[in-house]
């Protein structure tokens, strides 16, 4: 399993898993993920296996903070062991952070439950936990694991205000609230 920089050649192939894996309401433009990558301000990975691309990961660093933004594995890949093997990969290589992620709520009614409840199941086997608060981006609340201790509200507020433009901060609502 090799954890490479996304280049050029790479972004039809992970645009196109991008868009499929992500529904449209907590997708940023691709533009600016790959923008924020080229300065510096987030790590955009492709994951290879065997020389041929099986996903894509979206890392936003501050500080001792890894925020796994997106990570997704192509379709045709999945339930082969990889996104286990990714998901490990990326959490040695941030292994001096505080790495976490968002994730739809798993115990909320919705139309993918049980896929809602796989995912979650997924991360906890992986060594991930559930952390106390959730995440509001845009209009979509999210829950949170991680690896270590909870990320504060003023924490993720400095990530994100280092990570999006101040245009973004002005008319996006990205906060941490307290889990009811």
């Amino acid at each position: 399993m090799e954890l490479r920089k996304i280049r050029k050649n790479d972004y039809q192939c992970i645009k196109k898993l991008y868009k499929e894996a992500f529904p449209n309401e907590e997708r940023a433009p691709f533009p600016f993920l790959i923008k924020r990558a080229e300065q510096g301000r987030a790590d955009f990975w492709v994951i290879i296996e065997n020389g041929k691309s099986v996903g894509m990961a979206y890392v936003v660093t501050y500080k001792d903070l890894a925020y796994l933004f997106y990570y997704a594995i192509d379709s045709s890949c999945r339930g082969k062991g990889y996104g286990t093997k990714a998901l490990k990969s990326l959490m040695e290589k941030y292994r001096n952070y505080r790495f976490f992620l968002a994730l739809e709520n798993w115990n909320e009614e919705s139309d993918n439950k049980q896929q809602r409840i796989k995912r979650h199941d997924f991360y906890l086997n992986c060594g991930l936990h559930d952390l106390p608060y959730k995440l509001k981006e845009a209009t979509v609340i999210f829950s949170i694991m991680g690896t270590g201790n909870a990320v504060e509200p003023e924490e993720y507020k400095a990530l994100m205000n280092r990570y999006v433009s101040l245009f973004m901060r002005i008319f996006i609502d990205f906060r941490i609230i307290k889990d009811q």
